[in-house]
């Protein structure tokens, strides 16, 4: 008697159909749990809040154990940039090529009165009346000036709005080619090339 298996029948794939939109939620929920634990800060400290920024790296208040490495090598290694203390009008320009020098995602944590809004200089003819006249701010932290608890409650503000991001809204509008070429400087004209 000659007994042939039977040939096995595999289970059918299952389709996810109606649930196929919520398939990227964990993928969104997984890389920005990576961005927000894993924030590599350039300080650009400019004037007294820097002391205590560096206050708020030490042992006492310790923001590493919140995600946050301190003191990034440069711009091109950092995901977070801190500005604290006076910008004036000619420290600017290098603030703003910095922070375009950045790598993409990007935040920035305004620290203490006068990079938020001039402070106590914000009627004098150099000072920048607040660091968003020139790059975007997530986050505000008052004071003057603020103290380190206020640095790591201004980050874990930060990181609650890094949870809840969507990469995809947040870069849904391309920049435009003015907006691309604005720091550019243009090339001279080709010699021999017309008027």
């Amino acid at each position: 008697m000659d007994v042939t298996p039977e040939p096995r029948m595999l289970p059918e794939p299952r389709r996810l159909g109606v649930l196929s939109r919520l398939a990227p939620e964990p993928m969104k929920v997984v890389l920005n749990w990576g961005r927000r634990y894993s924030l590599w800060v350039f300080n650009f400290g400019l004037a007294c809040c820097a002391i205590e920024f560096i206050a708020a790296s030490m042992a006492r208040h310790d923001f590493i154990r919140l995600g946050v490495i301190p003191f990034a090598p440069g711009p091109r290694q950092a995901d977070l940039m801190i500005v604290s203390g006076t910008v004036t009008d000619k420290m600017a320009p290098a603030v703003k090529r910095l922070y375009e020098q950045m790598p993409e995602p990007k935040y920035v944590i305004s620290f203490g009165a006068c990079s938020n809004c001039g402070g106590p200089y914000w009627d004098s003819y150099s000072v920048t009346k607040g660091v968003d006249q020139i790059i975007p701010v997530d986050v505000y932290v008052p004071g003057c000036p603020p103290r380190p608890e206020a640095l790591l409650q201004g980050i874990l503000k930060l990181q609650e709005k890094i949870a809840r991001e969507s990469l995809a809204e947040r870069y849904a509008q391309a920049p435009s080619v003015p907006q691309l070429t604005s720091g550019l400087v243009t090339p001279p004209p080709a010699p021999g090339g017309g008027a």
